[in-house]
């Protein structure tokens, strides 16, 4: 049920005022213009939350690539979370993911016809991505995880909140996970509930929606999770989850929120336990022996189950036995538009490109 995760830790309240006072001036200050927002003459789309994590920012920014790329020039611009470099970076097929952070690698790797990058500071990414002769005909950006990053003026605003952890009845750092009060949901221009069933009913709809409590400019979907075929690790072969149904599933995974996964593994497999690592979690040798052991203990038939964006770590480990190896298993995770609106969804996307498209 949706706000099932929401644990909020009551005791941190006067931390949690004097953090919302910041936010709450830094707003005020762009809002009345003493800082400074900056609009460029290109599609500008930004994905992003109100919350720290886990509402499924790279799928989604995956779905819009797939929407766009195979009409214009699209880039992907993000920080690069927990990337060890500096400053702005242009990535290639051989850019250590080291450098760009894992999920600007996978997207890189996934989607290669594409432009990624990298900077902190978004303005200076979106003029070099426009400026630079390598990448100059670029036609849409996409900024990833944005919200927050105010220096920019997006076309368009796409915020997302978890169907497991509405921004609506969340609060603030510390107490609970929201990086900003949720009257911040004013700026967004469409709202994705993201991580829903997909048989939920109208009523289900309908309680989600009066609680967000939406403007009427702003346009409200709903997202659930789609999985592809799997992937062996060691071998590169393909099965559905279908085939591999009689199972025993250890689920490893270093996301923000994987409850939902949690719960639609649980319903393909004979069995799941699941290992969960922090989000971005920078795989060791001592996780690999401890995840060693832990398989020991799934009877068999057995396998492990993880996810394409822990496997950008996994893969940078040179010693992963081969009998581990080869129990592993990489599950590529998608969206889809729920309630049959994804072609108003992509129809909004397009047409908002269409009309705002540039002379390279």
């Amino acid at each position: 049920m949706e706000g099932e995760l929401i644990k909020k830790n009551t005791w941190l309240t006067p931390l949690s005022w004097m953090y919302g006072l910041v936010v709450f001036l830094r707003n005020r200050f762009f809002d009345w213009g003493v800082l400074k927002s900056k609009k460029y003459d290109i599609p500008i789309i930004s994905v992003g939350n109100l919350t720290i994590g886990g509402t499924g920012k790279t799928p989604h920014i995956e779905y819009l690539i797939k929407l766009l790329s195979k009409r214009y020039k699209v880039a992907v611009l993000s920080r690069g979370y927990k990337r060890k470099s500096n400053g702005y970076i242009l990535a290639n097929e051989e850019t250590p993911m080291e450098f760009i952070g894992d999920e600007s690698w996978q997207i890189k790797q996934k989607f290669p016809d594409i432009y990624v990058a990298v900077d902190a500071n978004r303005c200076h990414g979106i003029e070099q991505l426009m400026k630079d002769k390598s990448t100059r005909d670029v036609q849409i950006i996409l900024l990833d995880d944005a919200f927050q990053h105010r220096h920019v003026t997006p076309g368009r605003n796409i915020l997302l909140t978890d169907y497991h952890r509405l921004f609506s009845k969340d609060s603030l750092l510390p107490v609970g996970r929201l990086r900003e009060p949720a009257s911040g949901k004013e700026r967004a221009n469409m709202v994705i509930v993201t991580k829903c069933p997909a048989n939920m009913s109208p009523m289900d709809y309908r309680i989600i929606a009066e609680s967000l409590k939406l403007r009427p400019y702003q346009q409200l979907y709903f997202s659930s999770i789609k999985y592809g075929r799997l992937v062996n690790l060691y071998t590169q072969d393909t099965k559905s989850m279908a085939e591999l149904s009689k199972y025993n599933v250890l689920l490893l995974t270093g996301i923000g929120c994987p409850k939902q996964m949690n719960i639609d593994m649980s319903q393909r497999f004979a069995s799941v336990k699941s290992i969960d690592f922090s989000d971005h979690h920078y795989y060791s040798q001592s996780d690999i022996s401890y995840i060693a052991e832990e398989i020991k203990k799934i009877p068999e038939p057995r396998l492990i189950i993880t996810t394409e964006k822990d496997t950008t770590k996994l893969v940078s480990l040179d010693d992963i036995p081969t009998h581990l190896s080869k129990l592993i298993w990489i599950l590529p995770i998608g969206v889809c538009i729920l309630q049959e609106k994804e072609k108003l969804f992509n129809d909004k996307i397009t047409g908002y490109v269409q009309k705002n498209l540039r002379n390279c």
